[in-house]
């Protein structure tokens, strides 16, 4: 007798301790209570409430709520991360959202493997971003939108298998005004949660534009977007429309077959919730998905742009859908510019506004001018971005392209025709060196002739052949190139010293020659080794950096009339460093400015094309002292790409650069992996986030996309009409599991059955037959366990009953403690993923979500080095030409 009560202490003590330790562990740390959404908030401690339910304990909630903030200025991102309570797999069923829009203009959840930061909470809106790595979106919220209950066994993935182990909480706060009490913000969002596996699991799919321009007093304004979809098909069940003030109409479409089916249709002036789609339809692989945001620019006075300021816009189409398990991708994204036909079959309805009444339009507008702040929070992601980027919006070489060798000489100059084709300019087998110029600058090698190869390819971006070749006998030492509205090639060439407008019809005209044929000179009817052209896409004007000699830039009329030039020792205050080698041009189109790379100064500049007034300057040590070439791109508000070059006084990889216009903040650095730069000399990007690179010591060019994890299912020339066959094979060889074939009623939305197959039905019958087998098998040891474990019941009965008497001393309290936050920056993968955060951030500082309104600096002396080389070689150390005195 004695054994027992000694038997029943110890069995309370390790009952008391395990309990302990439970609650010690902050992962771990459930209130046993029943499931309320919190009303205290006061309270705003993030915490893990375990659901009560009769017959289950894989139900819980999760509460994750800021802890108390108070921002400090208008348009702050906030966030915080919580990590996901379980080791295991977990599935988010119903999102609750804690938030008001008096307070909050927006609220996005992502998933990611690790943030960026654990302490309670942090400033997203910076280059810091959300999370290290790629970051999903898993729920957006705005304006007032109800909750969003996820259908019948649909789940979005968490946990150990899902590369998310932790829930990144990222708050947008827009007008501080609702702050003048001092009170501490305790928004937040519920998620209800299982450790039950859903057999299909959610995800979202984004449509983004991102270089959309609206201009002032127009009626009605179109971005366009489209992709075509390559993966398991998918199937939408909601869908979420956001612009900001102006936005009028959003519409989404799944195009097959040349018909154009509704995804979803809203005013984004309404609560921006997930609303239910209004009928099936379903997403394959060779399908097209779309969307078109319609604004209106009546009211302002200036052009709107996409981006972050309290004047930007936003386009948004956000779709959720689920997939079934074995071939889940939880975030997706668009962000390409559809094209003119296309769009011109789209349904009537994507054009017709949706009426909303002015209580609605009002509420929406109570932010005053930060209620046009972007709401991705990051590209993207980006971001881009993207990000959305979001995405990892890291470059990377594609290895596969070309498909075949170009034979190309020294690559000088690379541009986009209007086709959107890749324009190479090389040098055939001419070769700049120590003897090709004399001390005035005159060419040496005349006797060779015009280099006899076609200088001018036009090649497909995407598998890298010659669509196009021209420029036989026309050039000596080629070097920029630039293609007007009208598919005319602006060319520079260094022996020439001539600008020359050529017609890119393959008979080799020369439409407009500018300067003098072998003759350098520094007046305004001559260059000396001009490097490059820009052209202004509305009034035709074209820019020239008359580079290795003059140190200056000249404005041309589209006739090749004179109108005015600035450098070349010029006694601009804001300028007091002469360039070195203006080695590079880009017209940047929105602003209606021209940037310059300074190539031996290391620096890039920013004037406005109609006066030729300075704007800004970027500079940086990661150049090395040297910037060879730059292009721009209207993504996320302005990204420019650089390339750098080799200096005698620095030793810095030979790069290339992503750089935020408006932050000047270097968002990314890529080069090859396995085949170095040598002379990387020009770049330009696509309006597909393809960059590529022209090598003029490599004789070669690189291709880099930010494309890595969304690949075709499409391989070894599978058609697409296979796709479905193979599925099944790969099910019946590979993984005979049981299928569940019926979707149950998607919450008074609509309700999706799949017939099984006939593989799928053998494989049930044949799974039930295992599984009563089995419990036959297992009914003795149940038995014979059952009986052993009756003794040991009584025991922790009797142990439970003393500690109940004793006034529960065995219980252990602890309080939740909150958990650290994210924001801003997205990085994730293309398609896969995106960098909105890097992407938009990048665009106002994917860090401040959006980006800078233009800024012009007193003086263009930011980052005044000293050591800036002398050295006004080219890149094949030609002896440097006398500078001009004027």
């Amino acid at each position: 007798m004695i054994g027992v009560p000694v038997v029943c202490v110890l069995v309370l003590a390790f009952m008391c301790h395990s309990h302990s330790l439970e609650m010690q562990n902050p992962i771990y740390r459930f209130k046993r209570s029943q499931e309320n959404v919190l009303s205290d908030t006061s309270n705003c401690m993030s915490r893990i409430k375990q659901q009560r339910v009769l017959t289950k304990t894989d139900n819980f909630s999760v509460d994750i709520r800021m802890p108390g903030v108070v921002p400090t200025g208008s348009d702050t991102y906030l966030c915080m991360a919580f990590p996901v309570p379980t080791n295991r797999d977990t599935y988010i069923v119903d999102f609750i959202p804690h938030a008001s829009m008096e307070t909050v203009h927006h609220m996005l959840l992502f998933g990611c493997q690790t943030p960026v930061s654990t302490r309670s909470y942090w400033d997203c809106g910076s280059v810091q971003g959300t999370c290290e790595d790629e970051a999903s979106i898993m729920y957006a919220w705005a304006r007032n939108a109800p909750p969003t209950k996820l259908p019948k066994d649909v789940g979005f993935k968490v946990g150990r298998n899902s590369g998310m182990s932790y829930f990144v909480l990222q708050i947008h706060y827009g007008e501080i005004s609702a702050f003048r009490d001092h009170h501490r913000d305790c928004s937040g969002i519920t998620l209800r949660m299982t450790s039950k596996p859903q057999p299909f699991i959610a995800g979202i799919y984004l449509l983004m534009s991102v270089d959309t321009v609206i201009l002032p007093g127009k009626r009605a304004t179109n971005a366009d977007i489209a992709c075509d979809y390559t993966s398991y098909p998918i199937y939408p069940f909601a869908f979420r429309t956001h612009t900001h003030q102006l936005g009028k109409v959003v519409s989404g479409y799944r195009i097959r077959d040349g018909k154009w089916s509704l995804i979803g249709r809203q005013s984004p002036q309404l609560p921006q919730a997930f609303y239910p789609t209004k009928k099936e339809v379903h997403v394959k692989y060779g399908d097209t998905i779309a969307a078109r945001c319609g604004f209106t620019g009546e009211g302002r006075t200036s052009k709107t742009y996409i981006g972050g300021t309290s004047d930007d816009e936003m386009c948004n189409f956000y779709i959720m859908y689920y997939m079934d398990s074995k071939h889940a991708i939880p975030y997706m994204n668009c962000m390409e510019t559809g094209s003119k036909e296309l769009f011109q079959h789209i349904p009537a309805e994507a054009n017709v506004p949706i009426t909303v009444s002015p209580g609605h339009m009002n509420s929406g507008m109570h932010m005053g001018h930060s209620a046009d702040h972007q709401d991705t929070g990051s590209l993207l992601d980006k971001n881009k971005a993207g990000q959305v980027l979001d995405q990892d919006f890291h470059l990377e070489r594609v290895l596969a392209w070309p498909q075949s060798s170009l034979q190309l000489g020294q690559v000088s100059g690379l541009a986009l025709d209007t086709n959107s084709n890749l324009v190479i300019f090389h040098r055939g087998d001419h070769h700049w060196g120590e003897d090709s110029f004399n001390s005035q600058a005159r060419y040496q090698q005349r006797s060779l002739g015009p280099i006899q190869q076609s200088t001018i390819l036009v090649v497909d971006p995407a598998k890298g052949n010659i669509l196009k070749a021209s420029g036989r006998n026309m050039f000596y030492l080629p070097h920029g190139i630039t293609i007007d509205k009208e598919n005319n090639y602006w060319v520079t060439d260094v022996a020439l010293h001539q600008v020359l407008k050529v017609s890119s019809d393959g008979r080799d005209r020369t439409l407009l020659a500018l300067g003098e044929a072998f003759t350098p000179g520094s007046d305004i009817t001559h260059f000396c080794q001009p490097t490059d052209v820009a052209v202004d896409t509305g009034t035709g004007n074209i820019f020239v950096s008359d580079g290795y000699c003059n140190a200056r830039i000249l404005k041309f009329s589209p006739d090749g009339k004179y109108l005015s030039q600035w450098g070349a020792g010029s006694s601009d205050r804001r300028r007091r460093i002469p360039f070195q080698i203006p080695h590079s041009l880009v017209f940047l189109p929105e602003r209606q400015e021209v940037c310059v790379a300074d190539r031996e100064n290391g620096r890039i500049q920013c004037f406005i094309t109609e006066t030729g007034e300075f704007v800004k300057e970027i500079k940086k040590e990661e150049f090395g002292g040297k910037v060879f070439a730059i292009t721009f791109s209207p993504a996320g508000g302005g990204l420019i790409f650089a390339v750098n070059g080799a200096s005698a006084y620095r030793s810095v990889p030979l790069s290339g650069f992503v750089i935020n216009y408006s932050t000047k903040e270097i968002l990314d650095t890529f080069s090859p992996e396995k085949k170095e730069f040598k002379m990387p000399h020009d770049i330009v990007a696509t309006r597909d986030g393809s960059v590529f690179v022209g090598d003029a010591g490599s004789k070669s060019v690189f291709k880099f996309t930010t494309e890595k994890s969304h690949r075709s299912v499409k391989k070894a020339g599978i058609e697409v009409q296979e796709l479905e066959e193979m599925e099944m094979i790969i099910q019946t060889k590979e993984r005979p599991e049981h299928n569940l074939t019926k979707m149950g009623a998607i919450q008074e939305m609509q309700k999706v059955v799949q017939q099984p197959r006939p593989q799928e039905e053998a494989e049930k019958e044949n799974h039930k037959s295992a599984k009563k087998a089995n419990r036959e098998q297992g009914i003795l040891p149940a038995i014979i366990t059952t009986l052993l474990l009756i003794p040991l019941l009584v025991v922790i009965s009797m142990g439970v009953f003393i500690c109940w008497r004793n006034n529960n001393r065995c219980e252990v309290k602890t309080e939740p403690s909150s958990v650290g936050g994210i924001l801003g920056k997205i990085r994730g993968k293309a398609v896969g993923s995106l960098n909105l955060g890097n992407f938009f951030a990048s665009h106002k500082g994917y860090s401040r979500q959006g980006f800078d309104q233009l800024s012009t600096e007193d003086s263009d002396q930011e980052r005044n080095d000293e050591d800036s080389s002398d050295s006004e070689n080219e890149e094949y150390s030609a002896v440097p030409p006398p500078q001009s005195s004027s």
